[in-house]
């Protein structure tokens, strides 16, 4: 994996609230509780009182368990460990054609084809609190990933 990828995926950890929990936010569960097992995604529904919703959001990029039987399926996981984490978010980006950005250092464009993705997200519309642009760019700038001329 090269540097501007391994950058996103810390700046999307970072946008989401798990990055330095826990066991690096891999075992964060939604609203900040552990788990303690990465033989499946935990599947506990964490009621969000603020959003009036229920959500099995998990790991370091609180996914949620209906995506994960998916992805673990469709990217013939063994369980839902860092690297099995770290797999279905590149695939989830690959799936947004976000990967030739984040390679090439264009970052803006890279988190407007994710939006939808990561609910923290600028632009991504669920309702939740999103990061500012400048913020993530920052962000994936100290975590070691380069921007494009001009960016």
């Amino acid at each position: 994996m090269n540097e501007n990828r391994k950058a996103f995926l810390d700046t999307i950890a970072k946008s989401e609230g798990t990055y330095g929990k826990g066991d690096d936010g891999y075992n964060v569960i939604v609203g900040g509780q552990l788990f303690d097992s990465y033989a499946d995604h935990p599947r506990i529904k964490v009621y969000i009182p603020k959003l009036g919703l229920y959500s099995t959001a998990a790991g370091r990029y609180q996914l949620l368990a209906r995506y994960f039987d998916s992805y673990k399926k469709l990217l013939a996981l063994p369980d839902f460990s860092p690297s099995s984490q770290d797999a279905i978010a590149l695939q989830q980006i690959r799936e947004r054609r976000a990967l030739p950005d984040i390679d090439a250092g264009r970052f803006d464009e890279a988190i407007a084809k994710c939006c939808n993705i990561w609910a923290s997200f600028p632009g991504a519309g669920y309702g939740q609190r999103e990061q500012k642009l400048s913020t993530l760019r920052k962000a994936f700038v100290s975590f070691g990933g380069k921007l494009a001329e001009g960016a």
